[in-house]
């Protein structure tokens, strides 16, 4: 769902709001994580767009080479066959030239008249004989070159489709990564599965989502104990997958907020950004994992899993989601190659 890769960039409104709640620098750092979020999404959303491009057009081009394959081996067969008749007709020609040879001493001792009408029937048939020779080397000259032709063409699909299976494996080695994360992650937070945490598989990506009870007290930005439990089992996980890229957000319900929290969030801006900040902190603090992995943004309310206005489909919407992304730079490469 493209949804997932838009960020909506308030600056003015996020700006007012934070400047009179949160430290400059803090507003810096923030404004800086939007920004890599923004073009990691534009990235990732051009790559997948590149990546369907060149499978549609290997794939038209496969089909085109297949339809040429296929009527040059019709007209060479049409040509073999014209071939072995002409081989055939000059085979004929050649014995009827050879009796006539034969019959032309015979023939010199009787009338002069007939024997002229023989050499002249000769002359013709050598004639003719010549003529269908002349043809029939010209047909298997071009014979040969539609068979180096078909040759290449059967060598450049051949290509095609290795790149196509080239193609084909990575995507499918992708897949299996992501759904060997997906099992890692089912694995580590076994506890936590079906009771304020779910792990879900789509779009070639694993979502981790966390509703706010698993994290948060009411308008809260401190991660409570539970909550950091299940974080720091989840770091020891992405710890050791340094090929997957990390993305923290975090969403709320559309109540608005009342005055300013103790967090000092004045709306619900700052409290999906802040909320989505202390669980990168918890992460990155009890992890190896590189800074530049990871990225925390905020949705506010603008992201909802359930639109409507029940209590619970806003208890639902109140949520951190940590979403993991393979990196596609051996895709790239395959690409790049090709």
């Amino acid at each position: 769902m493209n949804n997932k890769w838009i960020v909506i960039p308030v600056f003015l409104a996020l700006a007012a709001g934070i400047t009179s709640c949160v430290p400059s620098r803090q507003f810096d750092e923030m404004k800086t994580n939007e920004q890599k979020c923004q073009d990691e999404n534009k990235r990732l959303t051009s790559e997948n767009q590149d990546l369907n491009t060149k499978i549609t057009e290997l794939n038209a081009s496969m089909e085109k080479l297949s339809r040429d394959m296929n009527d040059l081996v019709k007209d060479s067969l049409k040509r073999g066959e014209d071939y072995r008749r002409l081989t055939n007709l000059y085979n004929e020609l050649t014995k009827s030239y050879d009796q006539l040879l034969s019959n032309k001493e015979k023939l010199l001792a009787g009338s002069n008249e007939e024997t002229k009408k023989l050499i002249a029937q000769l002359n013709d048939t050598r004639t003719d004989l010549q003529r269908k020779e002349d043809e029939l080397k010209k047909k298997q000259a071009d014979l040969t070159d539609r068979e180096s032709k078909l040759a290449e063409l059967k060598a450049s699909l051949k290509e095609r489709e290795d790149k196509v299976a080239e193609l084909q494996g990575v995507l499918s080695q992708k897949d299996s990564a992501v759904k060997a994360l997906k099992d890692a992650v089912n694995n580590a937070l076994v506890g936590f599965v079906n009771n304020g945490l779910s792990v879900e598989q789509k779009n070639g990506k694993v979502y981790v989502s966390m509703e706010e009870q698993l994290l948060f007290a009411s308008g809260s930005t401190v991660v409570d104990k539970r909550g950091e439990e299940a974080l720091k089992k989840l770091a020891v996980v992405l710890e050791s997958k340094k090929d997957i890229n990390i993305m923290v957000e975090g969403h709320t319900d559309n109540v608005p907020i009342q005055g300013t929290l103790s967090s000092g969030a004045k709306d619900n801006w700052d409290l999906s950004v802040l909320r989505a900040t202390s669980v990168v902190k918890i992460i990155t603090k009890n992890s190896g994992i590189d800074p530049i992995r990871i990225s925390a943004s905020g949705r506010g309310p603008f992201f909802p899993l359930d639109p409507s206005s029940t209590a619970d489909a806003r208890k639902k919407n109140r949520r951190t989601e940590i979403i993991l992304t393979p990196k596609l730079d051996e895709l790239l490469k395959v690409l790049e190659n090709n």
